[in-house]
């Protein structure tokens, strides 16, 4: 649709024709006004350079969306630049403004998206538009006016509502910062509070550790000047019940040699518990410093096939030590027997018929000992406990020798000490198995 600008009066009658033609097409109210606004203002400036000028109305595809575009186009070229910085303010009315040089005059373009919600145009709904239009009888200027000052008293009544619910809005916001800034304020003495308390919690803590520390070490010395102290007055009576007990010696009643021999039992059995301190002591204290050498596993297992045998008295036990899988590896010979020794001696305790066996595998990179019994067992919830310092199975009873509840702590105290782990796997009535690993090298 085309209009011809020519005199001052035109401008009213476009300004009409642009607010009827944005609502038919289905621009909200505001939006109306925006665009009437904006091109009776571009036409006023047009007109005032004192040439003629046509204005086009016309729908097009923008996109995804429909825009209502407006040309204003005056014959005459020139002055683009002065005419952009005029109708710069005009440009926020619209979704687009531009000024250009088309060839045969200068054009200045418009254009307004179409809301969402309009309705569907169609060819017999632009036809029913431009008809519409046709017939449509402009108004005088004055009839304008009084158009234009409604505009501005709704518009003027829009913002003062939105002022109104901006100042609501604003003393909402600031009760609701008094409220944050209070919370705040008591959730920082809260956390401060609690920092405080923490602090002094871990002061007490450190302090509880070092008590403990203390007292840990305390307890290591005094197993070792014990034990160190104890070990040769026990030695002495055991040697004493010996030369007693000895054939070149004056022979003794029988019930003196009997009594001779209970108190050599005794001073064995206090020896054996006095080393077996003596050294978880020393483990604990850190004294015992690996000698890392290649050990030779064939000649490890033939000593401890040895000094164990004696041990292995009961025909219903098979005492079995494996030839071994690895043939040597790194570590300390003297802890490694140790360990080894300790977990053979306590199976063979515990072990009333079936098998002690003792074998080693590679495993990855690690080297894994296990010796395996046909014993008691022990119970799934008392599998840790067992590696507490004189902690024994309720129930238990050692078939030889008795039991101190040290050979097993000592054992992984060993096994740590040498880069490795001791772990049990064990079903009451079914026996046990201690699994010792080592790294290889």
């Amino acid at each position: 649709m085309r209009v011809r600008l020519r005199v001052e009066q035109d401008v009213f009658v476009v300004r009409q024709l642009a607010r009827e033609v944005a609502r038919e097409v289905g621009l909200e109210q505001q939006d109306q006004t925006r665009l009437a606004t904006a091109l009776s203002e571009v036409s006023r400036v047009v007109l005032a350079a004192g040439t003629d000028a046509d204005v086009t109305f016309t729908v097009q595809q923008d996109g995804v969306s429909t825009a209502l575009r407006l040309a204003v186009e005056r014959r005459s070229s020139g002055g683009e630049q002065q005419l952009r910085a005029e109708l710069g303010h005009v440009g926020r009315l619209m979704d687009m403004l531009e000024v250009e040089n088309d060839g045969t005059g200068t054009v200045v373009w418009m254009a307004r998206r179409l809301p969402a919600s309009a309705p569907r145009l169609t060819q017999e709904r632009m036809d029913e538009i431009r008809a519409g239009l046709a017939r449509h009888v402009p108004g005088s200027p004055l009839d304008e006016l009084n158009v234009q000052n409604q505009q501005l008293i709704a518009a003027l009544d829009e913002v003062r509502a939105q002022r109104d619910e901006l100042a609501r809005l604003n003393a909402e916001l600031e009760e609701t910062n008094r409220g944050v800034m209070a919370l705040y304020h008591q959730l920082s003495e809260e956390l401060e509070e609690t920092n405080r308390g923490v602090v002094a919690l871990y002061a007490e803590l450190d302090e509880k550790s070092e008590q403990l520390a203390a007292a840990s070490e305390a307890k290591s010395r005094f197993l070792a000047n014990v034990s160190h102290e104890l070990r040769a007055p026990v030695t002495a009576v055991i040697g004493l019940s010996r030369l007693l007990a000895d054939e070149g010696s004056d022979p003794l009643t029988d019930e003196q040699r009997r009594q001779v021999d209970l108190i050599r039992g005794s001073s064995s059995d206090l020896l054996s518990l006095v080393n077996d301190l003596l050294d978880l002591a020393k483990a604990e204290a850190g004294r015992l410093e690996p000698v890392w050498e290649e050990v030779d596993l064939k000649a490890m297992f033939g000593q401890l096939r040895g000094t164990l045998r004696p041990l292995a008295t009961r025909p219903e036990v098979d005492f079995r030590i494996d030839e071994p899988a690895v043939a040597s590896m790194r570590s300390d010979e003297v802890l490694l027997a140790r360990v080894l020794r300790n977990l053979l001696t306590n199976a063979l305790k515990f072990t009333a018929e079936g098998e002690v066996r003792l074998a080693v595998r590679p495993v990855e990179s690690d080297v894994e000992f296990t010796v395996t019994d046909t014993g008691t067992g022990i119970p799934a919830e008392l599998h840790e406990r067992i590696f507490e310092e004189f902690y024994q199975v309720p129930g238990s009873k050692a078939l030889n020798g008795k039991g101190t509840g040290l050979g097993l702590p000592y054992a992984r105290r060993l096994a740590g000490i040498l880069g490795g782990a001791l772990r049990v796997r064990s079903t009451p009535g079914e026996g046990s198995t201690f699994t010792l690993r080592l790294p290889a090298s």
